[in-house]
This record gives C-alpha cells, structure tokens and sequence, in this order.
C-alpha cells in the first residue's frame, strides 16, 4: 500500500483554491481591538485589558504576548470630520510588558494636541510568543 502525504489546507465550500494552514494562521491578525477612549473596549481579540493614561492616550495589554519587536501594528482612528489627525504607535513597550500604548493627535502644520477620538481600531500582525 502506497503512502499518502496528507498537507493540512484550507479549501472553499466548493472544494476548490486551497491554502495551506501555516499561510494562514501566520497571515491572521493575533491581536485587534476595537475602543473608544472613555476606556470601552466595544470588541477585540487577544486584548485583556485597557488604560486611559489621559486625553488621547491609551494602553492595550495583550492576553498573548508577542514573540518578539518583529510584528506589525496598526491603528485607525474615525476622526468624526477633522481631515488632520494622527496616531502614534509607542511599539517598544508591546514585546517587553505585554502591552501598546498610543496617542491620538489633531491638528495641522506642526501644532497638534491630544483627544480622545470615539472610535479607534488598532491590528497587531505577527508571532506570538
């Protein structure tokens, strides 16, 4: 009886356009939050908890940490209508404690001061630890 290699993949409903599972478990978001700045986290994955350090700064802490610095963060704010707004992504301390701290800015040319925005979203792409 001949051998037969089994590779774990991912197909579609029809059988169809596999993907191999490392693809996609290396692919896959492993942290996501979903807040408002009045310390409500309205949905997330892998976050455990979050702290309003003033206006326009918070710190997420992941229930999984990170491997190591090598991961990707991204954040988006929905600025309710100001076309300048920034966020700032403070990623040195996401490896060492566990946790990301950011700030949300508004403003233009080289005056911006903090708020605290209603929605905000940030993604972390990486391997966990």
């Amino acid at each position: 009886m001949a051998s037969e290699l089994r590779v774990n993949t991912l197909k579609d409903a029809s059988g169809n356009n596999s993907v191999a599972m490392s693809f996609v478990a290396e692919g896959s978001a492993k942290a996501w939050l979903n807040q408002s700045q009045n310390n409500t986290i309205n949905d997330s994955l892998n976050v455990s908890g979050l702290t309003d350090n003033g206006v326009g700064d918070c710190t997420f802490a992941f229930a999984s940490v990170m491997a190591n610095i090598n991961h990707s963060l991204l954040g988006v704010m929905n600025s309710g209508g100001n076309a300048a707004n920034i966020m700032i992504i403070h990623n040195t301390m996401a490896t060492a404690s566990g946790r990301c701290r950011f700030g949300n800015y508004a403003g233009s040319g080289n005056s911006f001061t903090p708020f605290d925005d209603n929605s905000v979203k940030n993604t972390t792409h990486g391997d966990l630890a």
